[in-house]
């Protein structure tokens, strides 16, 4: 059974001014998203899962529906506000999304296989989609089993503005927690991030991070459920609270309900937070098309 690859892509981009999952970056006009998909066909996975709002639905459809007709095998699902569990009713002030553990809950009745989710203005690279592919396929993958792609935390910020980064520790290759760090930003040589009372706490920027670039097993979905009515059950009315992938992950290895593997890659990632992220986005797929790792163009 191949693996399914879910596309986190009904973000806002506050930050960047415009929808960055449909802006074209590559030298042939492909998009961030045209590049995880290519890698991922390459490397095994069988159908891709797109995670959007209905609001963006036509650009999206604009950009992708004739570039993927016949090539990709892919279906859209919806996240938005209003969609929770039976008995729960979204406070009619909410604004901000529920965050990306609600993004990867909505696509449950589409995913039945292993899966791997990735953010739509992330760039992974080959290798991650390789080492996903690998792992996701495995015969023995048990309801425990889960894998995460990780990266250095210097190499992941944004010379235009603070980042939010899963900050991981490890043993013996496995991860043992990861904490959703918001507002972390270089400074005079030194990496910062500001937590939830607003104080300003040194990192090593030599710590593994997560890009959300996780693979999990069918089962996820069933603890996820579970989860996310909890944190409905504490936060349904603070506009504020997200349910994050690593606030599930971690309680679950807490509880013994999953070995997330840590998997190395030869890959480098690279992504757009800002709009002044994107010549440097723009340049870096130039010189990887020029290399001869990706035709021009990918489709």
């Amino acid at each position: 059974m191949k693996p399914t690859l879910v596309i986190l892509a009904a973000g806002i981009g506050s930050r960047y001014g415009s929808l960055k999952q449909v802006d074209a970056l590559g030298p042939g006009g492909e998009t961030i998203i045209d590049y995880s998909v290519y890698d991922a066909l390459k490397h095994g996975f069988g159908k891709i899962v797109f995670v959007i709002r209905k609001s963006i639905e036509k650009e999206f459809n604009e950009v992708f529906a004739r570039r993927f007709k016949g090539k990709v095998p892919y279906e859209l699902v919806y996240q938005e506000l209003n969609m929770l569990p039976d008995g729960y009713k979204c406070p009619e002030d909410r604004v901000k999304p529920w965050g990306t553990g609600h993004a990867v809950w909505v696509a449950r009745n589409k995913v039945k296989e292993p899966f791997a989710v990735i953010n739509a203005d992330d760039f992974y690279g080959s290798d991650a989609f390789k080492v996903l592919a690998n792992e996701l396929s495995k015969e023995n993958l048990t309801d425990i089993d889960a894998c995460m792609v990780a990266y250095r935390l210097g190499n992941t910020l944004s010379e235009q503005g603070h980042v939010s980064r899963g900050v991981c520790s490890v043993k013996n290759g496995y991860l043992h927690t990861v904490v959703e760090r918001t507002k972390i930003q270089r400074d005079n040589d030194k990496v910062y991030f500001i937590d939830e009372n607003e104080v300003k706490n040194e990192i090593d920027e030599n710590s593994l991070v997560s890009m959300n670039c996780w693979g999990f097993s069918p089962s996820y979905f069933e603890h996820a459920d579970k989860l996310f009515r909890e944190f409905l059950n504490e936060n349904i009315n603070k506009e504020k609270a997200e349910f994050y992938i690593p606030l599930l992950v971690n309680h679950l290895i807490e509880s013994k309900k999953m070995n997330c593997k840590v998997l190395p890659t030869t890959s480098e990632w690279f992504g757009v937070t800002y709009s002044g992220d994107k010549d440097m986005v723009i340049k870096r797929l130039k010189e990887l098309t020029a290399r001869g790792e990706y035709p021009s163009p990918l489709w």
